[in-house]
């Protein structure tokens, strides 16, 4: 679940903003999120019962996406960059808030648990909270299906998708709510494990094309997939020992970013030399 519903947010946040190297962690809703569940923990909150957890992790994402949306915004314009560069400081801050709270903290036992679940992990995840985002998967990915055609038009960019009667600036504020009640989920239940939602997108983009229709399904298939044999590799590298997940999930999307990125610049200069 975790994998698929990383890689169907991932996907719809590329052509949300039309930017390739868009992604949860990227553009600091992962951060957001782990903010907002590490508060609950270290500070015992349980306001909400036993989906506390999941209720912090999406304000925290919520709330660092609406940071990230009105930093981008100027003259009332969003683009592609500024929106990554303001992910990226905002999810720095957020980074050194979470780091200030572990060391600030007076126990010890909280400290530790919190470490390990920023790694990213799925083995303290058990039958009894799968329901949650099994849930958000599903409302996740129907929505999206729904709004197919409408991610279509943006990957031809703004103005025409305005031209085909699509408001892009509602669509895009709808479906940044929804994408951040199924990261915040997701990070409540396995911890931020980062790069899922960059990779897939790519990689099923290359076996199906481009249609949402068609993406979507195969991402969330080829991200849970991915995780699945990610986590199996982390119980049994160095067993007994287990890895976090997300420290696997960093060591195959850093050199992947790194590759994408070269591959955008490349691009780039091609259409410029043209």
């Amino acid at each position: 679940m975790a994998g698929a519903g990383l890689a169907v947010v991932g996907t719809a946040l590329q052509a949300l903003i039309r930017n390739p190297l868009a992604e949860p962690y990227l553009l600091g809703v992962s951060s957001g999120a782990s903010l907002g569940a590490v508060t609950v923990i270290v500070f015992g909150v349980t306001l909400f019962g036993p989906v506390s957890l999941s209720v912090a992790a999406f304000a925290g994402a919520l709330g660092a996406l609406l940071l990230v949306y009105a930093t981008a915004r100027t003259g009332g314009r969003i683009t592609s960059t500024r929106l990554v560069l303001a992910g990226v400081a905002i999810a720095a801050v957020l980074t050194a808030v979470l780091d200030l709270l572990l060391l600030t903290t007076d126990r010890g036992n909280e400290a530790r648990a919190v470490l390990a679940w920023t790694l990213g992990g799925l083995g303290g995840v058990s039958w009894d909270t799968l329901w949650l985002p099994s849930a958000a998967l599903l409302l996740g990915t129907g929505v999206l299906m729904a709004q197919a055609r409408n991610l279509n038009l943006l990957l031809a960019g703004e103005e025409a998708a305005t031209t085909m009667g699509l408001d892009v600036a509602r669509f895009r504020a709808r479906m940044f709510v929804l994408l951040s009640l199924v990261t915040g989920v997701l990070v409540a239940a396995a911890g931020p494990i980062g790069f899922v939602g960059l990779m897939l997108p790519h990689t099923v983009r290359l076996l199906v094309g481009g249609d949402h229709r068609r993406v979507l399904p195969t991402a969330a298939l080829g991200g849970a997939v991915f995780l699945i044999w990610a986590d199996i590799a982390a119980r049994i590298v160095a067993a007994p020992l287990e890895i976090p997940v997300g420290v696997l999930t960093a060591l195959c999307g850093g050199p992947f970013f790194l590759w994408l990125m070269r591959r955008s610049a490349r691009r780039t200069d091609e259409r410029g030399t043209a």
